[in-house]
């Protein structure tokens, strides 16, 4: 779409018919979302820093609102002092997800992949074995059956998380086809479609089909797709470049040692997640992509057709949590949000919006491999969204209840 005829469409997004209704959070008009609940949200975020991360933020963009929008940040961006700001640039970690699942439907858009036939045909020979079943639709879902390569790399028995991430991470350099070949070599788990398991080999997958169909790499389907045109400045992916270019927070990868002190992880190779959780962006930006994403055709990314099947969420083993195509469906104490999480050695961030859109959240710390900042960050979500008081009923919170979102499945990466 040209840039002109998108910048139009952005614009009047807050028009835009909402795809799910009978959600305070989807309400528009005169039934305004809930205001943010200010308090809240310093005392989730201090809940994070207390827990172990130098520093974290959330900022909330709110479309029909604009008095309602909020940024709020605590702690440092790094450990010489540097206050934490919400406009810098951060390793997105598996909210990469996203970017490739769009990239993916607009492909089946053209006609050039269906979802449904088994994706070794679109393929370069040999990347999986004859005969595997696995379809792009149950990779974006989670429910191929690959085996996660990521856990061949950081989950060696005995060894230290640090030492790992020196050891195979950090400096190595990984071809896509061999993350792949490390999960085949696993097997299949389960019939493919039967159940639901994270796995970020699947979305290697996925961007290795994307570039033998289009013979373009991977960064120029993303700049080309989805970056440029959407004006996304502060996004790239820049593997396998280990430095973060312009303003950006440091990364730190809590110790297994409690005794010893957080270790810098800023600078990686990320080739080991590749297309799974390799994208470099900011707080700005996620909510525009998220903004266009939620708006189907009006937003220039993918069509509404598209749009809705990205958003049908089928269960997973987590209670109030559903996953699509590539984004995944949390059950707040006022109604549901659309996006993903994503946690990549150092940062940790998760990136949601309302069903129509109109509101994003995006929430942050600088540390990871620590569960009660990844559980403390999940709990700035409802406050965010839900404010301080709403409706009780059934499925929602008494008013001024705390409502604890449960950690998913991707919280190592």
């Amino acid at each position: 779409m040209p840039r002109t005829r998108l910048a139009r469409s952005l614009t009047t997004l807050v028009t835009a018919a909402a795809l799910v209704a009978g959600s305070a959070l989807g309400a528009t008009g005169a039934q305004a979302r809930p205001r943010p609940d200010q308090g809240g949200l310093r005392a989730a975020l201090l809940r994070v820093t207390a827990a172990g991360a130098p520093g974290a933020f959330a900022v909330i963009r709110d479309h029909d609102h604009p008095g309602l929008d909020r940024s709020l940040a605590v702690g440092e961006s790094d450990l010489d002092g540097t206050r934490m700001r919400t406009d810098a640039r951060f390793r997105v970690g598996s909210n990469t997800k996203m970017f490739t699942a769009v990239i993916v439907l607009r492909l089946a858009e053209r006609g050039l992949l269906d979802l449904d036939r088994p994706l070794r045909g679109y393929l370069p020979a040999g990347t999986l074995p004859p005969g595997w079943p696995v379809t792009a639709r149950q990779l974006l879902e989670h429910r191929a059956g690959m085996y996660d390569h990521v856990n061949d790399l950081l989950e060696q028995s005995g060894e230290e998380t640090t030492a790992a991430f020196e050891a195979r991470i950090r400096n190595t350099v990984y071809a896509p086809r061999d993350l792949v070949a490390r999960s085949v070599r696993h097997g299949l788990q389960y019939t493919p479609g039967s159940a639901y398991a994270y796995s970020n080999t699947g979305f290697v997958l996925l961007a290795l089909a994307a570039e033998h169909l289009t013979g373009r790499p991977y960064a120029e389907l993303l700049r080309e797709g989805i970056t440029g045109p959407l004006g996304l400045r502060r996004t790239s992916f820049t593997v396998p470049a280990k430095r973060i270019a312009g303003r950006h927070i440091t990364g730190y990868l809590t110790n297994d040692d409690p005794g010893r002190p957080l270790l810098d992880s800023t600078e990686q190779t990320a080739s080991w997640i590749w297309s799974a959780g390799a994208v470099v962006s900011s707080a700005g930006d996620m909510d525009r992509f998220l903004t266009a994403l939620l708006a189907g055709s009006a937003g220039g990314l993918v069509s509404d057709d598209s749009l809705r099947q990205m958003t049908r969420a089928l269960p997973t083993d987590v209670t109030g949590i559903g996953y699509g195509l590539g984004l995944r469906r949390i059950t707040l104490s006022c109604g549901t949000v659309f996006g993903h999480g994503g946690i990549v050695q150092g940062y940790q961030s998760q990136a949601f919006a309302t069903p129509n859109g109109h509101r994003t959240v995006v929430v942050f710390a600088n540390a990871s491999n620590n569960g009660a900042v990844t559980q403390g960050l999940m709990n700035v979500l409802d406050p965010a969204f839900c404010g301080g008081s709403h409706p009780s009923g059934p499925g929602r919170a008494r008013v001024g209840a705390a409502h604890t979102v449960p950690a998913v499945e991707d919280s190592r990466v």
